[in-house]
């Protein structure tokens, strides 16, 4: 009976107006190579935020869709909620 566990980014998605990227990760236990048990977690990367720790895919993501101008409106739109 041999288990092994490993972790996949099995869905990466841009969503909202300043496009956050959110990654869902699955973790996966399979018994004899047969999946028993799939555990999910999720975590968004955020305009301006540093992706240095995130995958290659997920940095290249948010190489494409943050542009210098949607961390600026992130940042402004961020900057008007805390000053409410």
């Amino acid at each position: 009976m041999a288990l092994t566990e490993h972790t996949e980014e099995d869905k990466i998605e841009i969503v909202g107006k300043y496009k956050s990227v959110q990654v869902r990760t699955a973790t996966i236990i399979k018994k004899d190579g047969v999946e028993i048990s799939r555990a999910v977690s999720r975590h968004v990367v955020s305009p301006g935020q540093d992706a240095s720790d995130q995958s290659t895919e997920v940095q290249a993501i948010c190489n494409l869709v943050h542009t210098p101008e949607v961390v600026a409106a992130y940042l402004a739109a961020m900057a008007v909620d805390i000053e409410d």
